[in-house]
């Protein structure tokens, strides 16, 4: 089995991507209106199959829920639909979502029991919303303060009821999302000592000198790491929330990080690879970049191909043209496709480039000689 497996999707840049429960299909979305669903055929690669196309700005995030298949999509249009399959028409059909806001959604995300979803916007608030059986649409409730600028990202906790939240104000916050509309009892933790009502900011991280790009609670729940435009690593345990374990790293920002288990964590960005660091003690320390060198070895060329590339580029040779890593641009989003016993498997990562990259865990262990997971 090969470490990763890569597709160029696109010629624009990829802002997000989503699977369905299976992987049989993928759902991306580039910098235009259009969000478009690519479907795995008999030799594994993903064919264009069907574009959802209701929005009249750019799509900035899209999620695929795997149990109940549907699909959340949000853009600068402040708007958020999500997509049902309707199987007697056979295409997928949307619905508009009440946001009630005036600035662009910029994120947007299932909750794991996939009752509610969360959508950021430029409107300094996060939308949280769930389903209105009477009156049959989707409704949303507003959490504010003391949010002071754009959201930029958001991630559930396991137990449905916490969310926390990354924003170009430097912080990243946990509140509580509990609804009483649908009947939500949640119970205590490191993060909610006591019971708090819905909106409720139970705590605030302010370590950051750069805009929160990425946030992940870890598998279990009791860790939250996110990354910033500082190009930082920060790392916090709900035992001890008052220490937050930081990693300044030498490389540029960065955008996204998943968790691969409790004490390993990835991340990407600016720098065109997904970085593996590990929690040592109290330290977040650098692991390896998970990524194998595709520069090949040069071949002999002819006098007529030497002028021909003289002619062209101005230079004998092909060096300046291509990046050794798989990624020729940025990495956008970061996404765990498998997991086992709380541990990643496989995870994926879209770029700026247009490509798609599903990498195997086990596989990047074993080629890797440094890596340590």
């Amino acid at each position: 089995m090969a470490a990763k497996k890569e597709q160029r999707l696109q010629i624009l840049p990829l802002n997000g991507h989503a699977f369905n429960g299976d992987q049989s299909k993928v759902v991306i979305c580039d910098t235009s209106n259009v969000a478009t669903i690519y479907k795995k055929d008999s030799k594994g690669t993903y064919t264009k199959d069907t574009e959802l196309a209701k929005h009249i700005e750019r799509i900035k995030s899209v999620d695929w829920a795997p149990n109940s298949n549907r699909i959340a999509t949000c853009a600068g249009d402040r708007n958020a639909y999500i997509w049902n399959w309707n199987a007697e028409e056979n295409k997928w059909k949307p619905s508009l979502v009440l946001l009630r806001i005036d600035r662009a959604a910029t994120y947007i995300r299932w909750s794991p029991k996939e009752d509610r979803f969360a959508v950021g916007s430029g409107a300094r608030l996060l939308s949280i919303c769930y389903y209105d059986e009477e009156h049959d649409w989707w409704v949303s409730k507003h959490v504010k303060k003391p949010i002071r600028s754009t959201i930029l990202c958001c991630d559930w906790h396991p137990n449905n009821y916490l969310i926390a939240v990354g924003s170009c104000d430097f912080k990243c916050r946990v509140f509580s999302s509990a609804l009483k509309e649908l009947e939500d009892k949640p119970e205590t933790s490191g993060w909610m000592p006591k019971l708090s009502k819905f909106g409720t900011l139970l705590v605030e991280f302010d370590t950051s000198e750069g805009w929160v790009h990425g946030v992940k609670f870890s598998p279990s729940g009791d860790k939250l790491a996110w990354v910033s435009h500082d190009a930082s690593v920060n790392v916090v345990d709900m035992g001890n929330l008052t220490k937050v374990y930081r990693c300044l790293t030498t490389g540029l920002p960065l955008s996204s990080v998943i968790w691969l288990h409790e004490s390993s964590l990835v991340c990407g960005g600016h720098e065109n690879c997904p970085v593996l660091y590990n929690i040592v003690g109290e330290n977040v320390v650098y692991g390896a970049k998970l990524d194998v060198n595709t520069k090949k070895a040069g071949g002999g060329m002819s006098a007529m191909a030497r002028f021909r590339q003289l002619d062209d580029k101005g230079t004998d040779g092909d060096k300046g043209t291509k990046l050794t890593t798989t990624h020729q641009n940025a990495i956008s989003e970061l996404r765990v496709t498998k997991a086992e016993g709380g541990r990643a498997k496989q995870f994926s990562s879209s770029g700026v480039d247009g490509r798609l990259v599903v990498w195997e865990v086990d596989v990047l262990a074993a080629t890797i000689n440094e890596l340590n997971i």
